[in-house]
């Protein structure tokens, strides 16, 4: 438990916060394209996704390696846009508002999703087991007067619409 507990406090200061958005998405991808889908470097630490969304303006495909919360119930997952406690929200998160059905690599399978961006009492709930899940996301709310985008991601089927059933054997 001493090595979580000092990741998650090197990834609450502002330092992390500076060097990590340059270094560990690039990491992750690369790793991520020589293991063919079933490796994420961050993984190691966190659940974690490749999410591949539509971009908001230029309507190509981007691919952002990042950490995830996977549902209790293996039927979807949470992605915090939390940009590791950075002022602006991640393109990312854009994305999704723009054009919420995406795809995320999981644990090796492509996975076709809809995004919804949680608000209200919902988002108070979720935020309270994200903080359970990976406590520095309050170090990186509290550096940022913005509130942090939270989106549910659940399966659909590749018709479009949203499934019930989970994302298939992992």
């Amino acid at each position: 438990m001493i090595g979580v507990r000092l990741v998650q406090k090197v990834s609450s200061t502002r330092v992390f916060a500076t060097v990590a958005p340059h270094v560990i998405p690039a990491l992750d991808r690369a790793v991520h394209r020589l293991t063919r889908g079933k490796v994420l470097l961050s993984a190691q630490m966190l659940p974690g996704v490749i999410l591949t969304a539509t971009g908001a303006r230029s309507g190509v495909p981007r691919r952002t390696p990042l950490a995830c919360m996977p549902g209790p119930d293996g039927r979807g997952w949470t992605l915090v846009g939390s940009n590791f406690g950075r002022t602006g929200h991640p393109a990312w998160t854009a994305n999704l508002l723009a054009h919420p059905d995406a795809e995320i690599s999981w644990k090796g399978a492509d996975v076709p999703v809809t995004a919804r961006l949680l608000t209200g009492e919902e988002r108070a709930a979720v935020w309270k087991e994200l903080l359970a899940f990976w406590p520095p996301y309050a170090a990186y709310q509290a550096r940022v007067e913005r509130e942090i985008r939270v989106f549910r991601l659940t399966p659909r089927n590749p018709a479009g619409k949203a499934s019930t059933g989970g994302p298939g054997p992992a």
